[in-house]
């Protein structure tokens, strides 16, 4: 029986487990939920998933959440994966579990939050939140830094030292991909001052495309959208500058 996957691609973790998939060759069925739809909050997807989160899988009647515990599985349950991805050395796996760890209550705490109450809420039709956006920006910045200092350091491409990427590089570059849909002077901001970051995004592009692309596709346009309601939004309120009336200052 064929490996689903429920999923939906503007959900950073289900890009990753997606990703993990095409590149490695396991047969899949992509199920489609959209988050936007509220699609994940529905009973019938509560016998997949009671936490009503994305992504989720059924391998035949076996059923399993977390994105982080989904890419472990696939890489232990699937032949062919290359042992890169998830070591059989238990020294190496754990420092990848270390990675995976501190992505949850880091980088994904600050990420995440920073993006929907910045730019991704009124999407959803709910409020934007300035002071969680600032409070999640503090944790961002925080665990950029330490991606930049701690994490990438070493002469390796990839996280811990590597050569080659592991879940946790697929998993953490995923996470960030969402600073796309950001204002280009925002994601600038806080990724200019990373450039081991910057180089490490690409190079984990590099070592997944062409399906790292093809799967971001939702992202770009979503920027794109962004984009195109920032300039139009820009011009309305010049537009509307325009015809106030000038006040005398006589």
């Amino acid at each position: 029986m064929k490996l689903k996957v429920y999923a939906d691609r503007m959900s950073q973790p289900s890009r990753a487990v997606i990703i993990f998939c095409k590149v490695n060759g396991i047969d899949y069925e992509e199920i489609k939920v959209h988050i936007s739809k509220g699609q994940h909050l529905t009973p019938e997807f509560a016998e997949i998933n009671p936490m009503k989160q994305l992504p989720a899988i059924a391998d035949g009647r076996f059923k399993l959440f977390e994105s982080h515990a989904i890419l472990i599985y696939l890489a232990c349950a699937f032949p062919g994966v290359a042992d890169h991805w998830y070591p059989a050395d238990v020294f190496k796996r754990s420092k990848i579990h270390s990675v995976l760890d501190w992505h949850h209550s880091n980088l994904r705490r600050g990420a995440a939050p920073y993006v929907f109450n910045t730019t991704i809420a009124p999407i959803l039709g709910r409020p934007l939140n300035p002071q969680a956006a600032a409070e999640a920006e503090i944790i961002l910045y925080s665990s950029l830094s330490k991606l930049e200092s701690f994490w990438l350091k070493g002469n390796g491409r990839f996280l811990l030292g590597g050569n080659q990427p592991s879940i946790a590089d697929l998993s953490l570059v995923c996470e960030l991909m969402q600073l796309e849909v950001l204002d280009e002077k925002d994601r600038t901001r806080l990724l200019g001052p990373h450039k081991k970051v910057q180089q490490w995004i690409e190079n984990t592009r590099n070592a997944t495309n062409p399906h790292f692309d093809e799967v971001h596709r939702v992202i770009m346009l979503a920027k794109e959208r962004q984009q195109h309601q920032r300039l139009k939004a820009a011009k309305n309120e010049g537009g509307s500058n325009m015809k106030k009336p000038l006040v005398s200052r006589m």
